[in-house]
């Protein structure tokens, strides 16, 4: 179930970056992550509050600040600067930085938690990369300026280490029996974050005032409700069920999903190029969940 659920949140978070990429034409990268951690938190109470009660979870005290910590740096700052790059360089190059998020957990997964790919997952990790960068890679690569392509660069490079970081480090936690109380106070440390954020600077106005400024709010809540709260349900759950190298990898396969999704939604192109893509990224897919 753990790969499962890996894969799924991989759709789910395709479908969202597909989405966002359009909201983010008119909502920028702050105030939109902003709004989907509070919109994923509003849904995240009555979850917890049915699945788990009115119960506090049963933290050490240096668990509830591995939750916190892996919350702010997992979702307010790393998100921000996903979507920050997004908006920077649009979804394909941003995919194929963020194919670092993978090779980062790993690395992460083997110094701290002490897990080892085998051989035939290593293969598997091999064909993912590799249809990840068939299908986002592209030869005309003087679309944005140059300035755009190395910011854009670094805050998504910065961005999925800080998820890798936040992932690892949270997940001998999830492991626990307070799942969804886990899942729901690491937003709740995100969001609070940034809400600190704009009380110290001051831009509570600015923010509210982007707000009521005419935005695809259908658009925005339902990439909102796919890309924090389905996605990060999925995502975390995959992580508590198998291991944190595995999981990484199969969420990799949201390169492939936003290609087929683009298609759909957007209307763009498939080349053959793409196509080859897709099939090499799901054929690695198998080989890592086949055995």
């Amino acid at each position: 179930m753990g790969e499962f659920f890996s894969v799924a949140c991989a759709a789910a978070w395709a479908m969202a970056v597909v989405l966002f990429r359009r909201s983010g034409e008119t909502l920028p990268a702050f105030e939109l992550n902003l709004f989907k951690n509070l919109l994923g938190l509003a849904l995240l109470v009555p979850t917890v509050l049915l699945t788990e009660g009115l119960s506090l979870p049963t933290y050490t005290p240096s668990q509830w600040v591995i939750v916190a910590v892996s919350g702010v740096v997992g979702i307010a700052v790393a998100d921000t600067w996903y979507l920050r790059a997004l908006n920077l360089m649009g979804a394909a190059r941003t995919g194929v930085t963020a194919s670092l998020y993978s090779p980062f957990v790993i690395l992460l997964s083997i110094l701290f938690l002490g897990e080892v790919l085998a051989l035939w997952q290593l293969a598997g990790f091999v064909l993912v990369l590799g249809g990840i960068l068939l299908v986002t890679w592209r030869t005309n690569r003087m679309d944005i300026t140059m300035r755009a392509l190395k910011l854009g660069v670094a805050y998504g490079a910065g961005a999925v280490l800080l998820m890798a970081i936040g992932v690892v480090m949270v997940k001998p936690v999830l492991e626990g029996d307070d799942f969804f109380w886990t899942v729901a106070l690491r937003l709740a440390a995100g969001t609070v974050a940034m809400l600190a954020l704009v009380g110290v600077a001051g831009s509570g106005r600015r923010v509210m005032a982007r707000y009521r400024q005419p935005q695809p709010w259908p658009t925005v809540i339902l990439a909102s409700f796919l890309g924090t709260y389905l996605s990060m349900i999925l995502w975390l759950a995959g992580y508590r069920l198998t291991d944190a190298s595995i999981a990484s990898v199969l969420n990799e396969t949201a390169a492939a999903f936003i290609v087929l999704f683009s298609w759909w939604v957007l209307k763009e192109p498939l080349s053959g190029r793409r196509i080859a893509g897709v099939v090499l990224t799901f054929a690695g897919v198998f080989v890592i969940v086949s055995v």
